[in-house]
């Protein structure tokens, strides 16, 4: 197995619990997710791992009756702290969602719509957010005498990276990805991975996937979850190579899930 140099955590999540009503789905959750790596979360349907992202930026705090425990910090930053203030926390940490979701909006003002919700940016400094946004995920040179265009007029794979720029224009330090490619085509879906790939030398990036062969192309650290619990992480060649516990073993050989 390859060494490889200690790399400080971005995300802490420390003895973290959330149930939905009397429904427990994340049970004593602990770990350290490294910056600018991409980490993957794995394990089979209804394990968790979606609420556990959804839970780094707080997005469950719009489902009733949602009750949590423990901590989580990013760098030294509470995320459930009482002062925390949550339209800075989803500046600070974006979200793209399993299928490509732009808004009914022309291509400029998707990308736009962050920046102005946040401040009242002048129009050259949009252009310059849009055309940063758009070049970042690839997408410049095809879209740059289309920006009026309707997004949602896109090909899914073009909707996809433009929905990842939309959540770059609000300069995150945290990109987190909830099955971004399950939506697209197998070609899509390597265009989407070497995205990642790019981006994670400016971004701490963290992914839900179902695909394994995935997880293992574009991941530097993985956690397998089951049942609400964090059963095992780790360097991701340590995670589907050398599984500590028999569980994870099981799961990435395709035992179950």
């Amino acid at each position: 197995m390859t060494d490889r140099a200690p790399v400080a955590a971005k995300l802490r999540v420390m003895d973290f619990n959330l149930r939905y009503g009397e429904f427990q789905a994340l049970k004593s959750v602990s770990v350290e997710i490294p910056e600018r790596q991409i980490t993957a979360l794995i394990g089979p349907s209804g394990c968790g791992k979606s609420t556990l992202l959804r839970s780094l930026n707080r997005m469950n705090d719009m489902i009733p009756g949602v009750r949590v425990d423990g901590r989580i910090a990013i760098d030294n930053d509470d995320v459930y702290g009482t002062n925390t203030d949550i339209e800075r926390l989803r500046r600070r940490i974006g979200m793209v969602f399993q299928r490509p979701n732009p808004f009914p909006l022309s291509v400029f003002e998707n990308v736009a719509y962050g920046p102005r919700l946040h401040g009242k940016p002048s129009r050259a400094a949009l252009l310059a957010t849009v055309e940063d946004g758009l070049r970042g995920v690839g997408l410049w040179e095809l879209l740059k005498d289309r920006l009026d265009d309707h997004a949602l007029a896109l090909p899914a794979e073009q909707q996809q990276r433009l929905c990842i720029a939309r959540a770059l224009a609000t300069r995150p330090e945290v990109l987190l990805m909830d099955e971004p490619c399950s939506a697209l085509d197998p070609i899509a879906t390597r265009r989407i991975e070497a995205l990642m790939r790019e981006l994670v030398g400016l971004y701490t990036i963290v992914i839900v996937t179902h695909n394994m062969q995935q997880a293992q192309r574009v991941s530097s650290h993985a956690g397998f979850m089951l049942l609400g619990e964090l059963v095992e992480f780790g360097l991701t060649e340590q995670v589907f190579g050398a599984s500590r516990d028999q569980r994870t073993a099981d799961y990435v050989a395709g035992r179950f899930g």
